[in-house]
């Protein structure tokens, strides 16, 4: 039986563990095997090529034979999985038959596109091979519309206003950043995007986007219709657990692991954007980096290596108005200390006792943050 690591999918959790794998085993085999090109870049980037002008092929930081050469691995670009042998363990690709030792998961999520009448005009933003797809509508666009105002959803509008377009932003829900924010917190936020001219419509659905004589047609809940050139949907990712599936692994909300990121199936773990951990999805760079280190060392054969996750920063990357934010804000027993100036504000939730179980800082005052995230009790 071979010891290969094979790997499913090239974004930032397959590198992570294909770097920390070669710090522990430079000979061990390792293959990889994703869809897309392959090459790498900085996904956070994408919520920024607007203001500063960049297209699709700037933010690639190395091709993919590169890192397959620097990190000794063999990497199949453009190569779908079409089916995964449990029992034989060997997966079955555009390519051919691979067997592996270990197969590890890191198919990422799928932006999610609501079944809305003319959907397939929507535009996704989710790779920089869906930027790449877009690109140049995105850029000949004058007023966008941003479906969502989750973090990517503010981020965007916030990048697309600052490069001079006209942006409406809409959201079913009655605050920005739901999932981030207490409504008693999105004023601030609220207010600077006013000040950069963006449209806000809360509280509001996408019926449907048609075309008419001036760019498309799109009617809300609300009764209004707004007319525009492009609109972009942010409104979450799916994680694609379908080969999980299929392998006959547990999937929930996404591919369920346990605490050394293994699945229920033997020799398959999960990664990255796509793995369920304690119940919970983590699409964010700090606990992928962790899981990803943890992996490489069960891989290498640690036993004793398991994932504690510490308290995670959420930083909403607005350069006009910068947000971090830890903890869980919306805990039942959560009392808020505001404390704000000309420079921003900071809000502490704390218990009764004084326990601190969240923070958010806005504007200069997120220079408290790693203060304050260093207060916050482990996660797990």
């Amino acid at each position: 039986m071979t010891h290969d690591i094979v790997i499913v999918g090239a974004g930032f959790a397959a590198r992570q563990l294909v770097r920390s794998v070669r710090r522990l085993a430079p000979e061990r085999p390792i293959r990889i095997v994703t869809a897309d090109s392959g090459d790498e870049y900085a996904k956070p980037e994408l919520s920024h090529v607007f203001s500063k002008d960049q297209s699709a092929d700037d933010l690639i930081q190395q091709s993919a034979a590169d890192f397959a050469s620097a990190n000794c691995c063999t990497l199949h670009p453009h190569t779908c999985v079409n089916a995964i042998n449990a029992e034989q363990r060997c997966i079955d690709t555009d390519a051919g038959t691979f067997d592996y030792g270990e197969l590890v998961l890191a198919t990422g999520g799928q932006a999610i596109v609501p079944p809305v009448l003319g959907h397939e005009r929507l535009l996704t933003f989710n790779s920089r091979q869906e930027y790449a797809l877009s690109e140049e509508r995105l850029r000949a666009a004058k007023h966008v519309m941003v479906l969502g105002a989750g973090l990517v959803g503010i981020e965007l509008a916030m990048d697309l206003a600052r490069a001079g377009k006209r942006v409406t932003l809409v959201d079913q829900a009655t605050t920005l950043l739901p999932k981030v924010l207490p409504p008693l917190f999105g004023g601030p936020l609220q207010h600077a995007l006013h000040t950069l001219g963006v449209s806000l419509h809360l509280n509001a659905t996408l019926l449907s986007v048609l075309p008419d004589r001036d760019g498309l047609r799109a009617m809300l809940s609300t009764g209004t219709s707004v007319t525009v050139d492009e609109v972009i949907c942010a409104v979450g990712l799916r994680p694609d657990t379908r080969l999980a599936t299929s392998a006959g692994a547990e999937v929930r909300q996404g591919i369920v692991v346990d605490d050394q990121l293994a699945t229920s199936v033997p020799h398959l773990h999960a990664l990255g954007d796509a793995a369920e951990i304690g119940g919970r999805l983590w699409p964010f760079l700090q606990p992928i980096q962790l899981s990803a280190a943890t992996l490489a060392r069960v891989l290498t054969g640690d036993d004793s290596a398991h994932l504690m996750l510490p308290p995670m920063l959420v930083r909403v990357k607005t350069p006009t108005f910068p947000i971090q934010a830890a903890g869980d804000p919306f805990h039942p027993d959560v009392r808020w200390l505001i404390s704000a100036d000309a420079d921003g504000m900071t809000a502490k939730g704390r218990t009764e006792d004084g326990t601190l179980l969240a923070f958010l800082c806005f504007g200069k005052h997120t220079a408290n943050a790693i203060g304050l995230l260093k207060q916050l009790p482990r996660l797990r």
